[in-house]
C-alpha cells in the first residue's frame, strides 16, 4: 500500500502538470492507493497456493490450469474478501479507532498527508525500479554478470552461495537485517550442518524418499549439496513451517475467539443509517447478493472444481478468517497476520473433509487447493481492505467509494494474475522461482490424501521448530530459511545489512 501511495502520488502530480484541472486533492490520490493495493493481496492469496496447480499438472496428475479457472478462483476470493469486510468496518474501523491503529493504514495516511504538503519523494521509488530494471536487463538479457555465484567445499560436503538479483536486496532491506538474519541462519544451518551431517552418517544409504538404487554418495556426485537439499533438507523445512504457522494461529487463539465475537457484538449494534458522506457503506443488499452470486458461481461453473461441499465450506471459513484478519491486522500489522497459518489450517481440515465424503486422488487434491485459494485471497483481501479503510477514514474519504474502488482492483487483478502466473511459470519455472508457500500447500495436500511424504524428515522439522519456539527464536523466518535456498536468503541478509547501515547512519 505505501509504495503504491508514493507511486499514485508522483504519477497524479506528474499528470497535473500538464491539465487543466487544478483541484486534485487528497482523497483521489487515496483512491489511487486503494485500488493499487488491492493487486498486492489478492496476488499474495494466489501465489501462497495456485502453484501447487501447475507443479501437479508438470507431474502429469492433472491438467494445466486454464487462464479462466484461475481468474474466477482469484476475483471469487478477491470479491468475497471485500464484501466480507464491509458491515465490519463501522464495528472494527469506526467504533474501535483508538483501539485498532492498523499501523500500514496509518502509515499511508501520514505518506499521502506529507504528499499534499509537498514531501513525496516518488522520484526515489522511480529510480530505484529502474535501477532494478536495468541490472535484470544487464544480468538475464545480455547476460554480462552472472545470476549467481557460490561456493562449495568439496570435502565438507557443504555449500554457500548467492543470487545476483535486487529484487532480493530489497526484500532485505524491507524486512530489516533481524528478520534477514533469521531467515540466513535457517540456511546455513541446513547447508553448512545438516547436508554435511547427511552426507557424513549415511554416504552408502540408500537415497530417501526417492527410488532405490542411488546412494547419498552418488546423489551427492550426481546434484552437489543442491539435489541433498531438495531431497531431505526442504522436507525438514516444510515441517518446521507448518509447525510454524500452526504455533502461530495457535498463539492467536485467545484473539481470534474474542475477536470474532465482539466483531459479531459490535456489528448487531451498530446499525448505520446515518447519511453523512464519511459514514457510507455499500448497501447490505448488495453484499448479500455478492456473497451469493459468488458462492454459486464457484459451485456451477465448470472452470472451478469445487463442489457444494467446497462452497459451504469457503462461506464459513472466509468469514470467519476475515473476521480474524480484520482485527488482526488492526493490533499487529499486516506483516504478522498469519495468512499461511490460516491457509494450512483450511487446507488440512478441507482434506480430510474431501476424502472422509470419497473426494480422493488427483480431483480431490485440485479441489481442496482451489478451496484454499479462495480462502486465502480472502484473508488477505480482508486485511489489506481494513488497512485502506483506516487511511480513508483518517483522511475523511466516502468508504462507499473506497469498497468500490477495492472491488475495481481485484477484478484489474484478478483479470492479470493467470497471464502473471503462466509467465512465471514459463520464463523461470520451479527451479529458480520455487513458491515456497504453494509447494507446502501441496505437500499437506499429498501427504492427506496419498500418504505420498516423508514424514520422519517432515517430523524433524516439527521437533525443531517446537525447540525454537521454546527458545523464543522467531519460527517462521528461521523456518522459511531453511526451506529456501541459501542462494535466496544470502542476497536478502545483504539487503538487511544495507538497512542496518543505512539506519544506523539515520541516527547518528
Amino acid at each position: 500500500s505505501i509504495p503504491a501511495a508514493v507511486i499514485g502520488m508522483g504519477v497524479y502530480k506528474l499528470i497535473g502538470r500538464f491539465s487543466t484541472k487544478k483541484d486534485d486533492t487528497i482523497l483521489e490520490s487515496n483512491m489511487v492507493q486503494t485500488i493499487g493495493s488491492a493487486g498486492e493481496s489478492l496476488a499474495a492469496g494466489a501465489i501462497f497456493t495456485m502453484p501447487a496447480l501447475f507443479l501437479w499438472a508438470e507431474e502429469g496428475l492433472c491438467s494445466m490450469p486454464s487462464l479462466v479457472e484461475i481468474t474466477l478462483i482469484a476475483l471469487c476470493g478477491g470479491i468475497l474478501g471485500v464484501l466480507f469486510m464491509v458491515p465490519l468496518r463501522n464495528a472494527l474501523i469506526v467504533k474501535e479507532h483508538a483501539t485498532l491503529l492498523y499501523p500500514e493504514g496509518t502509515a499511508c495516511a501520514d505518506v499521502l498527508l506529507a504528499g499534499e504538503e509537498g514531501g513525496a519523494n516518488a522520484s526515489t521509488v522511480f529510480s530505484g525500479m529502474g535501477l532494478a530494471a536495468i541490472f535484470k536487463f544487464v544480468v538475464d538479457g545480455l547476460k554480462l554478470l552472472p545470476a549467481d555465484v557460490s561456493a562449495a567445499f568439496k570435502s565438507f560436503k557443504g555449500e554457500i552461495g548467492m543470487e545476483v538479483y535486487p529484487a532480493l536486496l530489497g526484500v532485505g532491506y524491507i524486512v530489516g537485517p533481524k528478520i534477514a538474519s533469521y531467515m540466513f541462519t535457517g540456511s546455513l544451518i541446513g547447508w553448512m550442518v545438516i547436508i554435511p551431517l547427511i552426507c557424513l552418517f549415511g554416504p552408502d544409504t540408500w537415497m530417501y524418499p526417492a527410488a532405490e538404487g542411488t546412494t547419498i554418495a552418488q546423489l551427492y556426485a550426481n546434484g552437489g549439496a543442491a539435489a541433498i537439499w531438495s531431497t531431505y533438507v526442504k522436507y525438514i523445512g516444510a515441517g518446521a513451517i507448518a509447525t510454524g504457522g500452526i504455533i502461530s494461529l495457535i498463539k492467536s487463539l485467545p484473539l481470534i475467539v474474542t475477536t470474532f465475537r465482539d466483531s459479531m457484538k459490535s456489528m448487531k449494534g451498530s446499525k448505520n443509517t446515518s447519511t453523512e458522506r464519511t459514514a457510507q457503506d455499500l448497501p447490505m443488499q448488495f453484499i448479500l447478493l455478492g456473497v451469493v452470486a459468488m458462492v454459486f458461481i464457484i459451485w456451477v461453473v465448470p472452470a472451478i472444481p469445487v463442489t457444494l461441499l467446497g462452497a459451504v465450506i469457503i462461506v464459513v471459513f472466509g468469514f470467519f478468517f476475515a473476521t480474524v484478519s480484520s482485527r488482526m491486522v488492526g493490533l499487529v500489522g499486516s506483516s504478522n497476520n498469519p495468512v499461511s497459518g490460516m491457509a494450512i489450517a483450511t487446507l488440512i481440515v478441507t482434506t480430510f473433509i474431501l476424502k472422509a465424503t470419497g473426494n480422493t486422488g488427483a480431483a480431490g487434491m485440485v479441489s481442496a487447493i482451489s478451496i484454499g485459494t479462495v480462502i486465502c485471497i480472502v484473508a488477505a483481501m480482508a486485511g489489506d481492505t481494513s488497512q485502506d479503510l483506516k487511511t480513508g477514514y483518517l483522511l475523511g474519504a466516502t468508504p462507499k467509494k473506497q469498497q468500490i474502488g477495492e472491488l475495481i482492483g481485484v477484478v484489474a487483478a484478478g483479470l492479470a494474475i493467470g497471464g502473471v502466473l503462466y509467465l512465471l511459470n514459463t520464463a523461470w519455472g520451479s527451479a529458480e522461482v520455487p513458491a515456497p508457500q504453494a509447494t507446502l500447500m501441496k505437500m499437506i495436500v499429498e501427504g492427506i490424501m496419498g500418504g505420498k511424504l516423508p514424514w520422519t524428515l517432515v517430523f524433524i522439522g516439527v521437533f525443531l521448530a517446537i525447540g525454537l519456539e521454546i527458545l523464543r527464536i522467531p519460527v517462521m523466518p528461521f523456518a522459511i530459511g531453511l526451506y529456501l535456498p541459501i542462494y535466496l536468503n544470502a542476497a536478502i541478509m545483504i539487503g538487511g545489512v544495507v538497512r542496518m547501515f543505512v539506519d544506523g547512519r539515520k541516527n547518528v
